[in-house]
This record gives C-alpha cells, structure tokens and sequence, in this order.
C-alpha cells in the first residue's frame, strides 16, 4: 500500500483551516545564508514572486528569485540584525504602501512610513506597489494642456495630462529645478503632486522640501524619499510605491503628477541588486529585464477615459546623463518609453540660458494636441526660429559680413533667448506667455534694446493687469478669435510706445 505524502499534507492543512477552532497554518522557512541586504530561505515552497516575508521580531522582505530549493529575498531591513537559523514566514501579500490624501504635505519612505516628524498616517486604504497599468481601452488620447509656467516647455515642447516627458541632461543642469518649478506652477489646479528622490543625499531632500513648502506647494505633494544612504532594496521599491500613492489620485478621477528623480540612480540600485541575486549580467553590467523594470513603471502614467473615471497620471521621470551622451543604455531605454524629452545642455547652463533647453533635441511627441489654441498660434514658428537662430550664431561668429535678412534672424534669435529666459521657482502664467510670445513674433520688441528685454516683459505683465483685464480673461478661457487678437495687438502696441518714449528719456 502506497502513500501520496504531498497529496496528504495538502488534506492534512486544508481539514486544520476549516475546522471550528479556526487554526490557521502558516508556511515558514528558514534563513540558511544572509549577506548584503539578500536574505536565502529554505522551506518556502510556495512562495510567489514579490511576496511580502516576515522575519518575526526583525521586520519584512519581498521575495525576487524562486529556485529550485531556496528563496532570496531582499531585505527591507538591516541584515546585522537577522543570523542563520531565524525564522521566515510567508504573508500571503504582496508589497503595499499607504495611499490617500491624509499622505498629503508629508515626507515617507519607500515603505510609505512617515520620515518627517510629524506623527503617524492614517491610512484609509493600502494598494501594492507593482500594479498592472491601465489597458488601451480605458484610455484616451492626452489633449489637455499641464501648465509647467517655464515658457521654453509650454511655447515648444508642451506637456500635456497623461503623457511621460523625460527630463534629461548631465549633472547640475537645471533638471530638478524644471520639476519643482511644475509642481509650483500646479497651485489652485486641482493637481495632485508626487516627488520621489532615489539615491539622492538626505540634503538635496530637504531642499527641495523647503523650496516645497515655501511656495506652499507641499499642501497638494508627497515627497517620497530612498536617499543614498537607504539599502538598495528600498531604493528599487521607492518609484513603484510613489506611482501607486500617484494612482489613488487618478482612480479618484482627479489629475495627478509623479516626478522620478531620478531612474538613473534607480537603475543602478537594481543592477546592484541584480548582482547580488547572481542574475546574468548584460550590457553595462545591467540585468536583461532593465527595459522592463521602467517600461512597467513608467507605462502606468495615463489618461483615462470619462468611461473609467476620466483621472490623469502625467509622469516626469528624470535621467542624469555623462557628458551629454544621450546613446547610453539607459538614456535610449527611458527615451524609447516615454513620449519625448527635455534636453539641458551643459553649454547653455554655462553661458547664463537658463533654463538651459536645447530646442533641437528636445520633442513632445503629443505636440500640439497638448497646447491652448492660443498658446499655438503665437508659438507656432517658435521653435523653428530658436534652431535657425542657434545654427546662424555659430555661423556668424566666423563671418563679419552678414546681409541684412541675416543680420534680422539674429536679432530676433536674440529676443528670443531673453524671452525664454527665466529665474529659478517663477513660474509665468499661461496668459502671460502668450502675450510677450505675441509681442516678441509680431516685431513689437524689434526697437527695444536687449538689456531692457526683462524690464519691458515685466512691465506689460503689469500693465495688462490694470489695463487689459479683459483680454486676461480671454486668453484664460482660450479664446483667441480675430477680435481678441486685434484688441490685443492695440494694447501691446500701445504699451511698446510707452514703454520705448520711458526708455529714450531715461
């Protein structure tokens, strides 16, 4: 007579579950080898991928290989604590992190445990970390604007609810200025913000708090913070726990935005972990799935339709290149997944354009779809005369003779460079945008002296604010008919001749 032992331990724990004592089985390991933050466990038999262990009294981990024998698990936790012989205890779950608006206005990590002091959060409900992104029928085509106030992005490469825009540039070029000036510039827009920082130092974190919460920013933001000084395993589950406090929002049927500064620094920490789990190396030393692990993330950002609750996800994930070399491995991954890039150069950094946007590599691929109809007449040659400008700079510098056609292309190439310029956590109104672009491409600045460029910018703001209230209110409502227009061009044309008879006097 023959015995089926796995067929009769399967009876055996389902008979102890459904008796009336309510017994319940747990499934438990042990830990045979524990090193860099990678915990081995033998007897989990039916562990899934991602599950969430316990390690009782020591704290949690999530299982990332299944072999044959053996799970490894990384550790959320730090290894000095937990030895050979412990005790592991399969959850049944699988990661999830708070999410809800009492998160709002505080800093947490990876976990979702709150890191500023302030008390614990109540959360009402609990959504895993890796979630499946929304499917094409759900969707919609993005069409709405997501005003940035930096008027580079919103004249030439405008962004719009639902898209994923990359930001990209060497270090120290303006790029997570570009995104805190975002989710300033989301103030009384009903936009729910996320910021997650990974492997960044504990001081760039608090900056950007500051700078946060003095623009009262952080009332509608959640700052996630894994910094450099966390394990790489909370490094790794930092972005995906963000855009799972992001989606709430979204499922809400509210517009969200999820900045990810930055996937570089992320992408490292998972080819560390990689390596540790003695994953083959690929190209760079990176896993094969490093497409995926981002592709996955970033594919979650959406535009969902009224039939699904017509919520937004807009993403703004930021990569740090070396030396500007945009072909690297992870700069063409993150740019073949996202919907077009922000370029900072270097040069342009340097040379006191700030922000520092290379026109030329820099695309929205939702274009115009994402712009007011207003904001894209004035704008619409925009871009063509910056490149043309920058081409012609180069080459002028080794002619003297210039005709005169060209010598007119330089002059507006160089009004154009003052426009764009713009001071760091000023963000312009939309309105406002449109008005100096029309005046800048409707040869109203042509008699103004470059040095008073900003002056003259200031000053119409102002002086359409008492005078042009109604043509304000047009522009806010998108209506950029025949007679806005001419109203407009009698205003801007009127306050140049002020403004250039001020400036001859003085």
């Amino acid at each position: 007579m023959s015995f089926d032992i796995s067929q009769l331990t399967k009876d055996i724990k389902a008979k102890l579950e459904l008796s009336e004592y309510g017994s319940k089985v747990e499934e438990t390991g042990t830990v045979v080898k524990v090193s860099d933050g990678i915990a081995q466990i033998y007897g989990l038999e039916d562990c899934l991928i991602y599950e969430l262990i316990e390690f009782p009294g020591k704290g949690f981990g999530m299982a990332m290989n299944l072999e044959k024998s053996l799970v490894l698990a990384i550790l959320f936790f730090s290894d000095a604590s937990i030895k050979e012989g412990d005790k592991a205890v399969r959850t049944n779950k699988t990661v999830s992190v708070p999410v809800g608006y009492n998160l709002l206005g505080r800093v947490v990590n990876a976990l979702g445990e709150p890191i500023d002091g302030q008390g614990e959060i109540e959360a009402g409900e609990f959504y895993q970390i890796e979630r499946s992104a929304k499917g094409i029928i759900e969707r919609k085509s993005v069409s709405v604007p997501l005003e940035t106030g930096i008027k580079p992005i919103d004249s030439m490469i405008p962004i719009g609810l639902g898209q994923r825009e990359l930001i990209i540039g060497d270090r120290q070029t303006g790029k997570t200025s570009i995104a805190l000036d975002t989710i300033i510039n989301q103030k009384g827009k009903d936009v729910f913000c996320v910021y997650v920082m990974i492997g960044q130092k504990q001081k760039a974190t608090v900056e950007v708090v500051e700078i946060l919460q003095k623009s009262g920013a952080m009332d509608y933001t959640i700052v996630v913070s894994a910094p450099a000084s966390d394990s790489a395993s909370m490094q790794y589950i930092a972005p995906f726990a963000a855009c799972s406090m992001a989606e709430f929002f979204m499922e809400q049927g509210k517009n969200a935005l999820i900045v990810y500064d930055n996937l570089t620094q992320h992408a490292v920490a998972y080819r560390t972990l990689s390596l540790l789990l003695s994953r083959p190396p690929g190209r760079e030393a990176y896993p094969g799935d490093v497409f995926y692990l981002h592709s996955r993330l970033l594919e979650r950002a959406a535009c969902l339709s009224e039939e699904s609750g017509g919520g937004t996800l807009t993403a703004l994930p930021i990569i740090e290149t070396q030396a500007g070399n945009i072909s690297a491995y992870i700069p063409t991954n993150v740019i073949s997944i996202t919907d077009g890039q922000i370029f900072l150069e270097s040069e342009l950094f340097n040379s006191g354009i700030l922000p520092a946007i290379n026109p030329g590599i820099s695309v929205s691929r939702v274009g115009g779809s994402a712009q007011t109809k207003a904001m894209k007449k004035v704008s619409g040659s925009l871009k063509l005369l910056y490149s043309q400008y920058l081409e012609l700079k180069d080459f002028a510098e080794f002619g003297s003779d210039l005709d005169e056609n060209t010598r007119k292309r330089l002059a507006v190439g160089e009004r154009i460079v003052e426009i764009l310029k713009q001071d760091e956590h000023d963000p312009i109104a939309l309105e406002n945008q449109i008005m100096i672009f029309f005046a800048l491409l409707n040869g109203f600045l042509k008699d103004v002296p470059l040095n008073l460029i900003h002056s003259y910018e200031a000053e119409l703001y102002e002086y359409m604010k008492i005078k042009g209230q109604n043509i304000i209110l047009k522009l806010r409502q998108d209506d950029f008919s025949n007679d806005t227009v001419e109203e407009l061009r009698k205003s801007v044309e009127k306050f140049t001749e002020q403004f250039l008879q001020k400036a001859k006097e003085v």
